[in-house]
């Protein structure tokens, strides 16, 4: 398999990339979906900390917005860890509910407001929908055969991101942003997947090949 870090490692003159992973929930929205044996909270703290591990053996340097599982941060607060580290990439895990199944990517395609405040800037908007044409396709790519592909979508299909325009974590966030619907937590294929550390796994390592194919291709 392509390993993109060998970039990395052999450009030893380029800055290394700063990857911001953002574990949903709890956040002022409440704590995130839940299935029959295990949570939104749970299942995205433990894939960030896999998806952290990978990604710095692969040359990243990686910050989180949570130093706990259950610790509650509000999602401007969380864009703000962003852009305080100058993230080339926010990627925002978060697991779904409903009647659908298998895995979504939300970016940001207009700005929203948000507590007064409108965003993100154009700019923000423009790389958040490039990197995540290329996020997206890697994923599924790596993924295909174990979670169904529920597409690349706007904010605004989103029930926050329908009312505001944009997700809050979009709107206050300087940097480049996708936003994880690792998988649907009511759809009893998806939680058999996701509860096994081999499902974890698959997830973690498929996101970092999608950061690889987002930030490498966009650089």
């Amino acid at each position: 398999m392509w390993d993109g870090s060998a970039r990395l490692r052999a450009d030893s003159t380029s800055p290394t990339p700063t990857i911001c992973i953002d574990p949903g929930h709890p956040s002022e929205v409440g704590r995130g979906a839940s299935g029959k044996h295990t949570t939104e909270i749970h299942v995205v703290w433990v894939v960030a900390n896999k998806l952290k591990t990978i990604l710095e053996k692969r040359g990243y340097r990686v910050v989180m917005t949570k130093t706990a599982e259950e610790q509650f941060v509000r999602n401007r607060a969380r864009a703000e860890v962003a852009n305080h580290a100058h993230a080339a990439l926010m990627v925002r895990l978060h697991c779904d509910s409903g009647s659908e199944s298998g895995i979504a990517v939300f970016v940001p395609e207009k700005q929203g407001v948000s507590e007064g405040v409108r965003g993100p800037t154009t700019e923000v908007i423009a790389s958040s929908i490039r990197m995540g044409k290329v996020f997206h396709a890697a994923l599924v790519k790596s993924l295909a055969g174990s979670l169904a592909d529920r597409g690349l979508r706007p904010d605004a299909a989103s029930r926050v991101g329908a009312r505001q325009g944009a997700l809050t974590g979009s709107v206050f966030s300087h940097v480049p942003v996708v936003l994880v619907e690792i998988c649907v937590l009511s759809s009893p294929h998806d939680e058999r997947f996701i509860i096994t550390d081999s499902g974890k796994n698959a997830v973690a390592r498929a996101l970092a090949n999608a950061v690889d194919a987002a930030v490498l291709k966009h650089d």
